[in-house]
């Protein structure tokens, strides 16, 4: 998402390069500009790795980081209730 803020880039291209809409990107930058007691974005990060959990593995299956140094860890054996608890409380 980054890309779409950098100097000189094009929205279409950066749309393109990702496979998603470019009504997307323009609801995310509006949204990122919201202040933010209004905004209702959380920036995602998925990071390539070769070590992806299975559903068996004990690691988390959704880990968010936080601003600064925090991080929350939601695992596979977590109830559907509780972590969509815990994902609107991030909001």
């Amino acid at each position: 998402m980054t890309e779409a803020f950098a100097p000189g880039a094009c929205v279409a291209d950066v749309a393109r390069e990702h496979d998603i809409s470019t009504a997307r990107i323009y609801t995310w930058r509006r949204k990122l500009r919201q202040p933010v007691e209004m905004a209702e974005f959380a920036q995602a990060l998925i990071l390539p790795t070769d070590n992806t959990p299975t559903p068996k593995s004990p690691g988390p299956v959704i880990v968010v980081d936080l601003p600064g140094a925090g991080r929350v860890s939601i695992f596979a054996a977590a109830s559907p209730t509780l972590a969509a608890a815990t994902l609107k409380a991030l909001r």
